[in-house]
């Protein structure tokens, strides 16, 4: 029983992913960032659950692949279907879109490159023996993070100055292609998991990365996800041209 404990955690994952995805297609697109945030935050608890009980299975691993496919791969592509149907049409019900309405959906479908690349990256990851300290190319949660924080800044009063930029569907397909190619390139990132709590060369970007993501979530809550992501990804730019810590 207790081995079952991790793979409950993950299917919570799994079911909150599925949730947005029905929010996403019922006029509820506000509500796929925080429960997302959730799933990211049973995706993380499963692993220690793990950990603490010290129970480990091929299964397991395997169902949290699955999870993350759905949460991480499924519903950034249909966060990012539901942006481009609201830039071409800012007044379309999203539950319900009328045939004046709706966009053509062949100007929507590119969208689900990002599901398609990140499956690749979650397969590229699971037999790469390379990624067990850091990532090359972007993990899939910190590409979801990217693209829902943008979802929310939609929402958000003090972002609402960006909603121009973000409902530009010029800048959607650029950050389509951008996020799908940074997925599965050849792009070290580092990863915050610690060996020590010290501050040496190899945990100071982790920890300037976590004090300036708790402040930006403290001002902007989850619309920060893509100033975050931004961020590591400069970051990770800076470790690999400058300290090489990974």
């Amino acid at each position: 029983m207790k081995a079952q404990i991790p793979n409950f955690i993950t299917l919570i994952n799994l079911f909150l992913g599925c949730t947005a995805i029905v929010c996403a297609f019922n006029g509820k697109l506000e509500w796929v960032p925080l429960l997302v945030f959730l799933a990211g935050i049973a995706d993380f608890l499963d692993g220690f659950a793990a950990r603490i009980l010290n129970v480990s299975s091929p299964v397991g691993l395997q169902l949290d692949s699955l999870a993350d496919m759905v949460t991480f791969g499924v519903v950034p592509g249909v966060a990012m279907f539901q942006l481009l149907a609201i830039a071409y049409d800012p007044t379309i019900n999203l539950a319900n879109p009328t045939p004046d309405s709706a966009p053509n959906i062949y100007f929507l479908l590119p969208a689900f490159l990002i599901t398609l690349f990140s499956a690749y990256r979650l397969a590229k990851f699971n037999v790469d023996e390379r990624q067990t300290e850091g990532f090359i190319g972007m993990p899939t949660p910190a590409a979801t993070a990217f693209i829902l924080g943008m979802v929310a800044m939609l929402y958000n009063d003090r972002f609402g100055r960006w909603d121009e930029l973000v409902l530009n569907e010029y800048f959607l397909y650029a950050v389509t292609v951008f996020i799908s190619f940074i997925l599965v390139a050849e792009f070290p990132m580092f990863s915050l998991k610690f060996k020590t709590a010290r501050l040496t060369k190899d945990t100071f970007l982790k920890y300037l990365i976590i004090a300036i993501g708790i402040t930006l979530l403290t001002f902007g809550g989850l619309a920060a996800g893509t100033l975050i992501i931004s961020l590591y990804m400069l970051l990770s730019l800076i470790n690999n041209v400058f300290l090489k810590t990974q």
